[in-house]
């Protein structure tokens, strides 16, 4: 497993917090996993 340090843009965290805390998960890094791999699964089917 890598670790990574990931820097995000205000708005960014604003729609995270808004929109994607409750579905994708309570911590930042599980939720910033969580969209890397959707991201990741919707390219690999494409």
């Amino acid at each position: 497993m890598r670790r990574t340090l990931v820097s995000l843009p205000d708005g960014a965290w604003d729609a995270i917090d808004k929109e994607l805390r409750p579905q994708l998960g309570n911590a930042d890094s599980e939720i910033i996993r969580n969209i890397v791999l959707a991201y990741l699964i919707e390219k690999a089917t494409c």
